[in-house]
């Protein structure tokens, strides 16, 4: 057989096999894939709720097929520090968000929507704003249960509430936990991280989060470390006492062997300035002492 002849048979072969075929193929993208790297053209294939390929899919061919014309495609971005646990119950499309490709909320910096005792629905019930609902939840998880049975464009997520976990036990008083109280905010904690939350969220600059001690803190992070869990954190002062703040945030993370991370680290005020170098040298080291330590930023000044 000749050359010419195998090759003609090989390119019959070729057009006779079938195309693969997916739910929606995206092409003519600029594929953004999240790691920093430069943007590549290609085609993304999903299937489902599934990206099933990227690349040139020219073996492909799609349900429903989107001419992207050379504009950027990407992974969904991750709000972390989400402030949409209300906005979601009015209107789960989530349209402020979803539209700037925001497809995770993540709840829970120092407060979270659950756990909620009765007096917490009533106080909840008459704080509320232009937005008007029921609570028909008390644990976290029923909370995120309640949002996704609603219908919501957004994945969701959340860390429980130091705050919130005071309240149900301690309300607004500024004192410590009795062991017995304490012991309750562990329960409360052990039951948000076995119906899903990710970990343990303070927001220690505000009251009465502020009421909290470390070794409270310390004691709570234990449980959400026992559940694979993470510890964040607006810290205790951002400004005169950040050093402290961020010691604080370390001792916390050592001693409840969990990964803990500063929430948009800043050093507020001119005075405070030069601390940064020393924030990054105290996380570092840290680090290179084998504790999972992590800060996030905000681009704006706030």
């Amino acid at each position: 057989m000749s050359f010419r002849s195998l090759f003609v048979i090989l390119l019959l072969l070729s057009a006779c096999s079938p195309k693969t075929e997916y739910d929606l193929i995206i092409r003519n993208a600029m594929i953004y894939d999240g790691s920093g790297a430069a943007p590549v053209a290609g085609e993304v294939a999903i299937n489902a709720d599934t990206i099933a390929a990227v690349g040139k899919l020219e073996n492909a061919v799609g349900k429903r097929e989107i001419d992207a014309q050379g504009m950027a495609v990407a992974p969904g971005f991750i709000n972390m520090l989400s402030w949409a646990p209300v906005s979601l119950i009015e209107d789960g499309r989530s349209q402020s968000d979803i539209r700037q490709g925001v497809t995770l909320e993540v709840f829970g910096e120092g407060w979270s929507m659950g756990p909620l005792n009765e007096k917490m629905k009533q106080e909840e019930k008459a704080q509320q704003g232009d937005i008007k609902y029921d609570i028909n939840w008390t644990t976290l998880g029923e909370y995120l249960d309640y949002l996704v049975a609603r219908g919501i464009s957004t994945n969701i997520a959340s860390f429980v509430g130091a705050t919130t976990v005071r309240i149900h036990e301690v309300g607004y008083d500024n004192r410590p936990p009795t062991p017995e109280e304490l012991e309750r905010m562990k329960a409360l904690v052990r039951q948000a991280m076995e119906e899903g939350a990710l970990g343990v969220g303070s927001s220690l600059i505000y009251a009465p989060a502020f009421y909290a001690k470390t070794d409270e803190l310390i004691e709570l992070c234990k449980v959400a470390a026992e559940h694979g869990g993470m510890y964040i954190s607006h810290i205790r002062s951002e400004g005169n006492r950040l050093l402290e703040s961020v010691d604080e945030l370390i001792e916390i993370a050592r001693a409840a062997n969990i990964p803990a991370e500063i929430y948009h680290l800043k050093a507020a005020g001119r005075t405070n300035w030069h601390k940064m170098d020393e924030v990054i040298a105290r996380v570092e080291s840290a680090r290179a002492a084998g504790l999972q330590i992590t800060a996030d930023m905000y681009t704006y000044t706030a």
